[in-house]
């Protein structure tokens, strides 16, 4: 079993749920599953209440094959979440290999691929076929997200299926598993109950009708499942068999006109009440429901609701969380809104209000997003955020901040832009950040901030100092005031002495910087943090400077170690760590650990931008350095082509920029050899990574905001320097080159 994860796992996602009228067997639909085991996917593509859920958790019981099940939300929108999810539901079948997990608690910005190389493998290598169900698949918006669903097509074993049911059809390459026979579908039309099977939906909700009302309802609802069965509901309600026909067509409009007319107004107005105001939550306990509507009993409540086939689905044994079925929940919520449109922000503020009462901060940030509370999503943002980041779920705290973004609330809130810009800085989106670190500035706020910070200025020295956008000067002055407001207590104090290190660095003063360099390894060690590695890796390079060998490789290992242990191999703050193992593997003639650290820093490179300058440059220069002592010029050009292209928009990095003239005289002595695998650009680098994936050209253009074709050319110069001609010989040569894991 999972021994870690780096947020609780809902049980209740991992297996499916089902309410009444389940009961009906799919016998054809059945037969036709058995008979797809060839096919590697499984698509159920239907509008909701078609009994997809249902019908997969049939198989489930029919076929010999375990199922690997996970019911997608919009939360799963976070690759990090996404693939623990998946991993846990593979783990109850066969244990997945604990590196798996421990990545995945990582907050490496290249995660989806990182740990999807692992799962991948772990998944190929198990004994027995697998099923693996995603439901509610159309939930899934998050590019990264949809490409680790594509990619785990690719990792099944033999007999192993990936069964996807949802509304639409998402955007994964369907068209290319149609054409080569590899995917069966099943849509609505198919899903579609004949006269047979509404006759038994009808007689296990306990309704008589008789065969010329059976027959005119499965005409009139077109064998919509969730209609006929809110048929047999508008009949035990008092309506008669001929009415309850007469009321319903085969789409949802016809629904809502039934849910507001018929069912609604025949039941007590107390239930009616409960029904529609708890519309709101996505899921419903007895206490969470008190709390909402302020009353009590809601737990006997919601057992009878379920008991009485209301549409009300269990979601554990123990009957404590419910969720209405999904159709009838957004019928009710329309009638809501249609009813009482100014109590839906008082509900959702109230469910905040609970969540955040019970620790469960996730769901009180949702619901306060829900009811535009923008104070109490501040709030708790800058609360969980830190630790939310260094967990892994960076794709979560993006949502979270892109809402302030879409909501224009960025500048009214300066704590979270400053973490905004934090973000974007450290995911290499240069131009966001310095937009969220405008906003910071602009701003205005009074109080501590989270880490206990006195005011917000503290934060926005060290924000200043991490952007560089005026030069060393500013940056050290920046870096002093920082370290001057941030506490001991804090997890930033190290990565102000780590900023105020650099400064005096990069001002040539390199005493002064091993010193404050030391304070800030020490720091962040302590706190757990990704400082000490930039800050190890820095008095390496330092060392090396120096020639001192034997220092600058105990502080290289120590670097290493740490970020092995904190799982932060992966992640951007590591480039540096890597850069300097290179130079010292080459010192030793150890070609292999060269290669293989240098592989390392260009997966990563990309990520490195003038958001963050200096470091940017470092990282390139000692690249650069590693290149020409293995005699490749070719790629130490490009490297420092990227410090030009970076020089240009922050030219006032101290004793940098003459680095850079001194490597580049040495390069102009070296004979110029053909370009190769090493010389791929930042940019090729980033398209790289996606040529992996199933998606087109037009489709990876639209990912990085380029041109189709932008992407080609990028694509044929990435044939060019690995020597193949096509998408599937570079993903491997660039796998073999420790390129892409």
């Amino acid at each position: 079993m999972v021994s870690r994860q780096a947020f609780p796992i809902h049980e209740s996602k991992l297996s499916p749920h089902l309410g009444h009228g389940g009961g009906v067997p799919r016998i054809a639909l059945l037969d036709r599953l058995e008979a797809s085991s060839g096919a590697p996917v499984v698509a159920i593509i239907a509008p909701p209440g078609y009994g997809k859920t249902t019908l997969l958790a049939q198989w489930t019981e029919r076929d010999r094959r375990p199922f690997a099940w996970l019911s997608v939300d919009q939360r799963d929108n976070d690759p990090a979440v996404l693939l623990t999810y998946i991993a846990a539901a593979l783990d109850r079948i066969e244990p997945i290999a604990p590196a798996v997990f421990g990545a995945l608690a990582s907050p490496a910005v290249s995660i989806a691929e990182t740990v999807l190389s692992r799962l991948g493998s772990s998944l190929s290598a198990k004994a027995l076929p697998v099923v693996v169900v995603l439901d509610d698949v159309h939930l899934l918006q998050n590019w990264e997200c949809l490409n680790v669903v594509a990619a785990l097509i690719d990792h099944l074993p033999q007999g192993s299926q990936l069964v996807i049911a949802g509304r639409g059809e998402p955007p994964f390459p369907l068209a290319s598993l149609r054409a080569e026979g590899r995917m069966v579908e099943i849509g609505p039309d198919v899903l579609a109950m004949d006269r047979q099977e509404a006759e038994l939906l009808l007689r296990n909700a306990a309704v008589d009708f008789s065969q010329v009302e059976v027959d005119d309802l499965v005409r009139r609802t077109e064998g919509w499942p969730v209609a006929l069965y809110l048929a047999a509901l508008s009949v035990k309600a008092g309506q008669s068999g001929e009415d309850a026909a007469d009321a319903f067509a085969g789409d949802d409009r016809f629904l809502v006109d039934y849910l507001q007319a018929v069912l609604l107004s025949r039941l007590p107005p107390r239930l009616v009440s409960f029904l529609t105001h708890t519309a709101v939550l996505d899921q419903m306990s007895g206490p969470l429901c008190d709390a909402v509507l302020g009353t009590t009993r809601s737990s006997h409540l919601l057992e009878s609701l379920e008991r009485s086939n209301m549409l009300v689905i269990p979601l554990d044994r123990d009957r404590g969380w419910y969720r209405y079925h999904q159709l009838f929940r957004e019928l009710l919520r329309a009638e809501l809104e249609r009813r009482e449109p100014a109590l839906v922000r008082e509900l959702s503020m109230r469910a905040s209000e609970w969540h955040e009462n019970n620790g469960l901060a996730d769901g009180a940030i949702e619901y306060a997003m829900a009811a535009g509370d923008a104070d109490r999503v501040a709030r708790l943002v800058g609360r969980i955020a830190l630790p939310l980041y260094y967990g892994g779920r960076m794709a979560t705290l993006q949502r979270w901040l892109d809402w302030f973004d879409q909501n224009e609330l960025v500048e009214r809130y300066p704590a979270v832009a400053v973490l905004g810009a934090w973000m974007h800085t450290l995911g290499g989106h240069a131009a966001a950040a310095e937009r969220w670190a405008d906003a910071a500035e602009r701003g205005s706020y009074q109080g501590a901030m989270p880490d206990g910070t006195a005011s917000i200025d503290g934060w926005l020295a060290l924000l200043r100092a991490m952007l560089c956008r005026h030069g060393v000067e500013q940056m050290r002055a920046d870096a002093e005031v920082a370290l001057a407001l941030v506490p001991a207590s804090s997890v930033l104090r190290a990565s102000a002495h780590l900023l105020l290190g650099i400064a005096h660095l990069l001002a040539g003063d390199p005493d002064a910087a091993d010193r404050l360099l030391a304070v800030a390894a020490e720091e962040g060690e302590a706190a757990g943090a990704d400082t000490a590695t930039v800050a190890l890796a820095e008095r390496s390079i330092l060392a090396l400077a120096r020639e001192d060998w034997s220092q600058a490789e105990v502080l290289a290992e120590r670097a290493r170690w740490i970020a092995r242990g904190a799982r932060l191999e992966e992640y951007v703050t590591s480039v540096l760590v890597y850069a300097a193992g290179a130079r010292l593997a080459i010192h030793r003639g150890d070609m292999s650990r060269a290669h293989e650290d240098l592989a390392r820093a260009q997966r990563l490179r990309p990520q490195i931008t003038y958001a963050l300058p200096f470091y940017a440059v470092q990282t390139r220069l000692e690249l650069a350095r590693a290149y020409i002592a293995l005699s490749d010029p070719a790629a130490a050009r490009t490297m420092l082509l990227e410090v030009d292209d970076l020089l240009l928009r922050r030219p006032d990095l101290g004793v940098l920029p003459k680095q850079a003239d001194e490597l580049r005289a040495r390069l102009d002595e070296m004979r110029v050899d053909a370009v190769g695998a090493s010389s791929l650009t930042a940019a090729e680098l980033r398209l790289l990574r996606l040529l992996g994936t199933h998606h087109s050209f037009r489709a990876i253009g639209e990912q990085l905001y380029l041109s189709r074709h932008t992407v080609k050319s990028h694509a044929m110069s990435i044939y060019r320097k690995l020597g193949v001609s096509s998408r599937g010989e570079a993903i491997q040569r660039a796998r073999d080159l420790g390129l892409l894991e």
